[in-house]
């Protein structure tokens, strides 16, 4: 494993390196500042010239995980461990507790990855949360719904990305939903993480995403809030995200003092973490958290469009330095997922968009590929993605309709062909 710069140790070592259309900005910042080994069960070649080290040890392998990581400490040290990739916190907190290095409790972590577990927690510390029950089967789901009353929600326990989530509102699609969530998968989480089916009461009102940094000792700093754009119900998959540097939810206590509730009451110490909320009448509710970056190059938006560096202030929290966490920029980012408005195979996508607000747009499914139209499709399923920047949020979402007009693909359903926009 000789080095490719010169003395760049100790380490930071970065566990998965995930996909490059969402993850490499992520990898390139913390790059940018840290001397960085990845480890990943197949190192992707686009991230060799951005590490230092790049090592394939399969990450569900605790034994050759730990014979790596001993190895890496002893020739060139190690200062500290992260991830962005959901399948791999459990594991970065576990490898720092045992370095001794800066992290969370794996308790803690695993907090978050058990949503039911987290449900327990914040109910223990009557932190607004959904009412929330894990249920083994179809009938006790729709007894459940019963008791809850109204419209709920069906997830999996360990899932992330929205798979398998459903809105019931009468038994029947209560059991549908169930079947649906008890099934669903994502890039192996189903394997890693406890079994179930929860089912919950429907939160009303808009959804948004809070980007914490957790300092220690209680100290929650809110590095931007996200507006969430979801499908419409019963499926909730997330089309699109916008930040706004003057978003007027940056100052309203109610959030701050929700996320830290929540963070505190799960046991999280330390990192950049992803709070997601509804906006009820009652207040803002936890959805859910996440013990790491938030994903859909929401990092990437709040770079945009206040200059904060999520993946540097990570990285730097990983390795027990002082985050830069003053804003140098006061704009407004955002980014739209594209899905097929029919089910079929894409046959062909029209060339890319171009303007100087926008940031990028990438066709994600290469004509070829089988696309599954809403409500049953999976984020697996998105066609493209944009992302713009403008002075405020109206701007934002006008350039985002202006790219969906321009940017199209052609679908060809079972029987007949037909053009949609992206």
């Amino acid at each position: 494993m000789p080095l490719t710069r010169p003395n760049p140790a100790p380490l930071l070592l970065v566990l998965g390196a995930g996909n490059r259309t969402y993850r490499e900005y992520g990898l390139l910042h913390i790059a940018a500042r840290h001397s960085v080994a990845l480890l990943d069960d197949r190192p992707p070649a686009w991230a060799a010239p951005i590490v230092d080290i790049s090592v394939p040890v399969k990450l569900t392998d605790n034994e050759a995980v730990a014979e790596t990581v001993n190895r890496l400490a002893a020739d060139y040290g190690v200062a500290g461990v992260l991830t962005y990739v959901e399948n791999h916190v459990g594991l970065a907190a576990r490898l720092a507790d045992t370095l001794a290095l800066p992290g969370n409790a794996p308790g803690a972590v695993e907090a978050c990855r058990d949503k039911y577990l987290t449900r327990s927690l914040l109910a223990a510390s009557e932190v607004p949360s959904a009412r929330s029950r894990l249920v083994h089967d179809a009938d006790a789901a729709v007894e459940c719904q019963m008791r809850l009353g109204g419209p709920v929600v069906l997830k999996p326990r360990s899932l992330a990305g929205s798979a398998g989530v459903r809105r019931a509102d009468n038994p029947d699609e209560v059991r549908a939903a169930y079947q649906l969530a008890k099934k669903a998968v994502l890039f192996g989480l189903e394997t890693g993480g406890a079994n179930g089916v929860l089912i919950e009461e429907y939160l009303d009102g808009p959804e948004i995403s809070v980007e914490c940094v957790a300092l220690g000792n209680g100290t929650i700093h809110i590095a931007a809030v996200t507006r969430k754009y979801l499908s419409p119900e019963p499926a909730f998959q997330e089309i699109g995200h916008l930040v706004d540097a003057a978003d007027p939810l940056l100052a309203d206590p109610r959030i701050q003092d929700v996320a830290t509730a929540a963070l505190t009451a799960v046991g999280i110490s330390r990192g950049v973490m992803h709070v997601e909320m509804r906006l009820t009448r009652q207040g803002p509710r936890i959805i859910e958290l996440n013990a790491r970056l938030g994903g859909d190059l929401i990092p990437h938006l709040v770079h945009l469009a206040t200059g904060l560096n999520l993946p540097q202030i990570t990285a730097d929290l990983a390795v027990g330095a002082a985050p830069h966490l003053i804003p140098t920029r006061h704009q407004s980012a955002a980014v739209r997922f594209f899905f097929p408005h029919t089910t079929g195979r894409v046959t062909a996508v029209n060339t890319e968009p171009v303007a100087p607000w926008l940031d990028r747009f990438e066709w994600t499914v290469p004509p070829g590929s089988h696309v599954t139209a809403p409500p049953q499709a999976t984020l697996l399923d998105r066609t493209a993605l944009a992302v713009v920047t403008g002075p405020d949020a109206d701007t934002c979402h006008h350039r985002l309709r202006l790219i969906e007009e321009r940017s199209n693909v052609h679908i060809q359903a079972a029987t007949v062909t037909t053009a949609c926009v992206a």
